[in-house]
């Protein structure tokens, strides 16, 4: 109050409630992502393979469109953050022990299909056991080695993003691209060989819900920063493109090169395998806890496996 008796607001006040108004402020959807939207749903309606299960071998089409699926689903998941702007970590931890388990059921059906390779086409000496070892070394050289690059250049924790600027946005955006990479290659070379429509629907099954955990990854780092939801999601997108990119390449490969299918269904398990084990259930442990980590990543394992031999019984009937 002033000497003259009128209340005044501080310069103080002022500026909390100027501020208190931009948090509020929602931000908008720019026509560049409703454009690229309507790309994407245009592509995705377009390229539907007919018949949409492949029978007998797998198309171009099919193993490009299967890869694609995988790659938007990315952007779902920003879906909990619709409902629920402050997700709990507790929640993501579930979600990625979740897909913890349906990955690793996916690296074990690739090593028995690798393992278990027999083709009229293969005149290889070395067997398919030991082909499949190596592509699985392979992967997981593959990772670890990108995990070392990354490393060289900054801390990409997630959790500690906070006042973080762009570069460092922009850099666990490329962790999570150059993973898709590797999760492509696998698409591709899992429509390879004699069972590959069944394989390969199974493992891009697996891969579509393992990129759920990883778009909401990449939404819970932008929305905070005052991104639209679109645009979140959009941008998780743009991290899988490699996968449907990647899956056509190595099913042509594999395809007219018989005898290195088990090296790569290797390759696509170890990689796998590795995101699964320490990353994805370390992640949903320090999120939850043992237990439930525990609980949730053995049930989406079973029901996985469980799955797969459904689908091999109904190919084989």
């Amino acid at each position: 109050m002033s000497k003259d008796g009128v209340v005044r607001k501080s310069n103080n006040g002022s500026k909390y409630d100027n501020d208190k108004k931009k948090e509020r402020a929602k931000p908008k959807t720019s026509s560049v992502s409703m454009i690229a939207l309507l790309i994407i749903l245009i592509i995705t309606v377009v390229t539907i393979p007919r018949p949409f299960q492949p029978v007998g071998k797998p198309t171009l089409l099919h193993v490009w469109y299967y890869g694609w699926i995988t790659a938007i689903s990315t952007g779902l998941g920003v879906l909990p953050l619709i409902f629920i702007p402050k997700l709990d970590s507790y929640w993501v931890g579930v979600s990625n022990a979740i897909a913890a388990g349906m990955m690793i059921a996916a690296s074990y059906s690739l090593f028995v299909e690798g393992c278990s390779f027999d083709e009229p086409d293969d005149h290889s000496e070395i067997a398919s056991e030991a082909r499949t070892a190596i592509g699985a070394l392979l992967g997981l050289a593959f990772i670890l080695g990108t995990k070392q690059f990354l490393e060289k250049h900054e801390d990409l924790k997630v959790g500690d993003i906070g006042g973080a600027d762009a570069k460092r946005i922009l850099l666990i955006f490329f962790v999570m691209t150059l993973h898709s990479f590797s999760e492509g290659v696998g698409i591709g070379v899992s429509f390879g060989g004699n069972h590959g429509s069944e394989l390969g629907l199974f493992i891009s099954a697996s891969l579509a819900v393992h990129n759920i955990p990883e778009g909401l990854a990449i939404a819970v780092v932008l929305i905070p920063k005052n991104t639209d939801k679109l645009t979140a999601a959009l941008w998780s997108i743009l991290t899988s493109i490699p996968q449907p990119l990647m899956a056509v390449p190595a099913f042509l490969f594999v395809h007219y090169f018989i005898v290195v299918l088990p090296v790569g269904l290797g390759f696509a398990g170890g990689a796998m395998a590795w995101v699964a084990f320490f990353e994805l259930l370390l992640e949903a442990y320090e999120d939850t806890n043992m237990l439930t980590t525990g609980c949730f990543s053995a049930v989406s394992l079973a029901g996985m496996l469980f799955l797969q031999n459904a689908i091999d019984e109904r190919s084989h009937s």
